[in-house]
């Protein structure tokens, strides 16, 4: 009976932060017009739109510079300039393309690499609405020093309103919750793993000490 109860708990806390990651998504779009930061980063999937609101971005000075993370090995920089509809002075001078990460914490990766190695400090974030919560996520673990601007592009597919009407809404807003929740909790353990290292380690030798003489 109190295991039943407790299961119970679980799938209403489940189902009300569903609905509460839900909301959040519907009511990130249409974006907010973002401050100007060092960079933008696309991170591509299944809308090109993604990369064309990041091309914007730099186009109108956002930023200094772009990069297109987890680009298909199979592209060109010529597909990606038509996806991106780019003017070829900007797309030419500024655009990086990376072609190394096949999901989000791959994203990640490839993203920390290229920010470092420019000294970029803040950074807007493109990609889709429902992957923004996850990507910046992701992100910010991969990188902690740096101030993420998210930039979410709302996606045609699915219908954020009603989106529990049909299979396929359903099935990608229940596993992006999923996905989003398991990293949270990975983050909270690494979190609990880093104070534990700390209250544990050695305190540091008292610089009152005694000079020798």
């Amino acid at each position: 009976m109190r295991s039943a109860a407790i299961l119970l708990l679980v799938v209403i806390l489940w189902t009300v932060g569903l609905l509460a990651f839900a909301s959040r998504i519907d009511h990130s779009t249409p974006a907010q017009d973002p401050p100007q930061a060092d960079a933008v980063v696309a991170l591509t999937g299944a809308s090109d739109a993604r990369i064309t609101a990041a091309m914007h971005l730099l186009e109108i000075g956002k930023a200094q510079r772009l990069l297109i993370s987890g680009v298909n090995r199979k592209a060109s920089r010529d597909d990606i300039r038509g996806v991106a509809r780019a003017t070829q002075r900007y797309y030419d001078c500024c655009v990086d393309l990376g072609f190394s990460a096949t999901n989000t914490v791959g994203n990640a990766r490839e993203t920390a690499r290229w920010a470092r190695a420019h000294g970029y400090g803040s950074l807007i974030v493109v990609t889709s609405d429902f992957h923004m919560p996850r990507a910046m996520l992701e992100l910010k673990g991969a990188m902690p020093e740096v101030l993420f601007i998210p930039y979410p592009v709302r996606t045609p597919e699915l219908d954020i309103d009603h989106w529990w009407r049909s299979g396929e809404g359903a099935r990608r807003m229940i596993v992006e919750y999923d996905k989003y929740l398991a990293i949270l909790f990975r983050e909270g353990l690494i979190g609990l793993g880093a104070r534990a290292h700390q209250a544990t380690a050695p305190a540091p030798a008292s610089s009152d000490a005694p000079a020798p003489a």
